[in-house]
């Protein structure tokens, strides 16, 4: 009974501290909304190219009437051919930037000549011409046979689609709204371990310490209490930003609402605990909790994504504990993948237990609080 009294007491100081509430709660949803606005171009899906532009000269006269043919085609997918007018050198006016490409067809081929400084468009060209040369060799093959087998190989029809495809990777994708919504609430329930690297600390800077140990309380009832009632304060908060942005930024959560709570307030009992243990290992705790989560931030993709890291950059993104558990929720929000949740919250309860065991024995440790 005790426990609970204290863990209610703690709740209400906390929601009485503004300053708590702005920070656990104003500050992640002004964060989802600057960063999802404002880095949203980077979770489009689609690349916008502009029509392309290619002089060409050709003084192969029997491939004339088929390389205009194709070049009529290419014209409805955005890249225009156009002869090369006498007294312009193409090469120049690819270097110049007045067209995209210049093409040469004579007797040994086609040679393509494109600007370097653009690998993009040059690739795109160098994938339409290698389509069209490995066409115009088939045909000139066949044609050898003689007409009527060219009849029958471009003519004849499959009756049966005997390859099926089928996409590997899911199309839904999280927006920029939705995955700012996920990585910035995870990094604010990191966020607890300040709140919490004082819990025992300020009943000595309030001179309460002496009267909570002359009380007929036990020590371990004032130490359980109090991390309650962190946890379930912080954990309120984080649940307020989650059905915030639900609300108001239609940020997808998925429909696994509850496992989803369950991976945070995990998440929130172990920012708890090792913002209580950091608090009776140093007597300054609050500069290097800070360093710890920034880095975890940075390193577990809260401020920019990270995708498919390698090597030395890959083992220092998984030393962050938002690693794992924004992809645990991602996968099962976007691609119904439970296989990381378990992960996510042994992770977090395991931590968690570490740092409350050390917190434990300092605590017995001392005479007080």
């Amino acid at each position: 009974m005790n426990m609970l009294q204290i863990a209610l007491k703690e709740i209400k100081h906390d929601f009485r501290d503004i300053r708590t509430l702005v920070f656990m709660f104003a500050f992640p949803i002004v964060l989802i909304l600057v960063l999802g606005s404002a880095l949203s171009g980077a979770f489009k899906g689609e690349i916008s190219i502009d029509d392309l532009y290619v002089l060409y000269e050709d003084t192969n006269n029997s491939e004339s009437q088929s390389f205009e043919t194709f070049a009529k085609e290419a014209a409805k997918s955005g890249i225009h051919f156009k002869m090369l007018p006498e007294g312009l050198n193409g090469k120049d006016e690819v270097e110049q930037g007045n067209a995209d490409g210049f093409v040469i067809s004579d007797q040994a081929g086609i040679h393509l000549y494109v600007n370097e400084r653009n690998s993009l468009n040059g690739s795109i060209l160098q994938g339409f011409l290698a389509s069209y040369v490995d066409t115009f060799n088939l045909i000139t093959e066949v044609t050898k046979k003689g007409s009527g087998k060219f009849e029958t190989e471009f003519t004849l029809q499959a009756k049966q689609d005997y390859i099926q495809e089928h996409a590997i990777l899911p199309k839904k994708q999280p927006g920029s709204m939705d995955y700012y919504a996920i990585v910035v609430t995870t990094m604010v329930a990191l966020y607890a371990a300040m709140a919490s690297a004082h819990l025992i600390g300020h009943e000595r800077s309030r001179n309460t310490a002496a009267r909570l140990m002359v009380a007929p309380i036990n020590k371990r009832d004032i130490f359980i209490g109090k991390v309650l009632g962190s946890i379930v304060m912080n954990g309120v908060c984080v649940a307020l930003v989650v059905v915030f942005s639900m609300i108001v930024y239609r940020a997808n959560w998925g429909e696994h609402l509850g496992l989803v709570f369950l991976v945070l307030l995990t998440e929130v009992i172990l920012a708890v605990s090792f913002g209580l243990g950091m608090g009776f290992l140093m007597k300054s705790p609050i500069p290097v909790i800070m360093i710890v989560v920034q880095l975890a931030s940075f390193f577990g993709g809260a401020y920019f994504k990270i995708e498919n890291p390698e090597g030395v950059f890959k083992f220092i993104t998984y030393l962050s504990p938002l690693t794992l558990e924004n992809k645990a929720i991602i996968n099962m929000v976007y691609a119904n993948d439970l296989s990381f949740i378990l992960p996510a919250i042994g992770m977090n309860l395991s931590l968690a237990f570490l740092f409350l065991l050390i917190s434990s024995i300092s605590l017995r440790r001392q005479e007080g609080l």
